[in-house]
C-alpha cells in the first residue's frame, strides 16, 4: 500500500465509522449506562468483528462466508436475543453509584460480546469490504503486510471513532443528577431492546 492510500483509507473508514448506525447506539447506550469503560470493551468487540470480516473479504475467502451463512443467521438472532435482554435489565434496575461500580466490575465481558454479535450478525458485512477495499487496494496483489497495515488502519479509525462516542456519552452521564440518569437507564433499556428487535427482524 501507498502512503496516499493509506490516508484515504482511513479517512474514509472513519467518515464511515462516524455515521450513526447500530454500533455507534450501542456504543454509546452502554457507556451512558454502565461508564466509559463499558463503552472501550463494546468498541473492541466491534474492532474485533470487523477484523474477522476484513481478513475474510481480503484472502478471498467470500465462499467460506456463504458456506458459513447460517452460521451468521444463528448469531444475528443470539445478538438480537441478548441485546433483548440487556435492555430488559436496564429498564428493570435500580440506579446506584455502587450498583454502577459493581457494574463496571462484574460486564466488561457482556460489553465487548455485545459489539462483537453486532458486527458478525451482519452477514454482509463481507460483501461490503469486498467492494470497498478495491476502491483502494489491489486485492490480488495484497501481501501479509498489507493486511496488517489495514488491520492497524481498522483499528485506529474505528476504534478511535467509537471511543470518542462513548467518552462523549459519559460525559453527558455526568452532567445528571440520579433521577435523569434512571430515566436515561430506562431509555437506553428500550434503545437495546429495538436494536435487538431491529436485528431479529432485519433480512
Amino acid at each position: 500500500m501507498t502512503s496516499s492510500s493509506m490516508v484515504a483509507l482511513f479517512t474514509a473508514m472513519v467518515i464511515l465509522a462516524a455515521i450513526p448506525s447500530i454500533s455507534v447506539l450501542t456504543v454509546s447506550t452502554k457507556s451512558a449506562t454502565s461508564g466509559f469503560i463499558h463503552g472501550v470493551f463494546t468498541t473492541i468487540g466491534i474492532v474485533v468483528g470487523d477484523i474477522f470480516f476484513i481478513i475474510l473479504a481480503i484472502w478471498g475467502l467470500s465462499f467460506l462466508a456463504e458456506t458459513i451463512g447460517n452460521l451468521f443467521v444463528l448469531i444475528k438472532y443470539l445478538g438480537g436475543v441478548y441485546l433483548i435482554f440487556l435492555g430488559i435489565s436496564l429498564c428493570r434496575s435500580k440506579l446506584s453509584d455502587i450498583e454502577l461500580q459493581k457494574g463496571a466490575k462484574s460486564s466488561l465481558l457482556s460489553s465487548f460480546i455485545a459489539g462483537l454479535l453486532i458486527t458478525l450478525g451482519d452477514q454482509k458485512a463481507t460483501l461490503f469490504y469486498l467492494g470497498f477495499f478495491p476502491a483502494f487496494i489491489d486485492i490480488h496483489k495484497i501481501s501479509y503486510l498489507d493486511t496488517i497495515i489495514i488491520i492497524a488502519i481498522t483499528i485506529l479509525s474505528v476504534g478511535s471513532v467509537k471511543l470518542i462516542y462513548a467518552l462523549m456519552a459519559d460525559r453527558a452521564k455526568l452532567l445528571m443528577n440520579t433521577k435523569a440518569r434512571q430515566a436515561i437507564n430506562t431509555v437506553a433499556g428500550c434503545v437495546m431492546i429495538g436494536i435487538g428487535i431491529f436485528l431479529l427482524a432485519k433480512p
